[in-house]
């Protein structure tokens, strides 16, 4: 008798407990526009990795509990992170056979477009815009991509997610 594969749902809803976590963590002034979008890289991964598992309502989903815990306009992180999730799970394929440099800059240019349409939201509720360093945590999320792709893949392979 054969067991079929464990799935392991709490791997992932761990990861994204983790990373909401880290994204309200105080941290000091001069370091929070470089705070990495812990979030959207752990969305981007999974995406990347079980695409069929986790895609655009996920990223609403934790958009939505990003907007609760950061107390932003609902619905500004959701919208963020479904428009990233769905060019993650859609741009999957070619992706995933990227050496892990090249990854890290399509990583870049995905935080960018989460940051860049949170930015949008905040101009049209007439909040005050940023500035160029909010960008900075979209250049630190590059940064950190090929660490939390080797922890993240090393969490999937030793719970056999799938």
């Amino acid at each position: 008798m054969t067991l079929a594969p464990r799935r392991a749902t709490w791997v992932i809803a761990a990861s994204f407990a983790a990373a909401l976590a880290l994204a309200i963590v105080p941290l000091p002034e001069w370091a929070a526009p470089f705070r990495p979008d812990w979030a959207a890289l752990v969305l981007v991964y999974w995406a990347l990795a079980l695409p069929h598992r986790v895609a655009v309502g996920t990223g609403w989903l934790v958009g939505l509990l990003l907007d609760v815990l950061r107390g932003a306009i609902l619905g500004q992180h959701a919208l963020a992170l479904a428009v990233v999730a769905y060019l993650a799970v859609r741009l999957h394929q070619r992706l995933r056979v990227f050496p892990l440099w090249q990854q890290a800059l399509a990583v870049l240019l995905l935080l960018a477009l989460d940051q860049l349409i949170v930015a949008w939201i905040d101009g049209i509720a007439g909040l005050p815009g940023g500035d160029w360093r909010q960008f900075g945590a979209a250049l630190t999320g590059m940064l950190l991509w090929p660490w939390v792709f080797a922890s993240l893949r090393g969490l999937r392979r030793r719970y056999r997610v799938s």
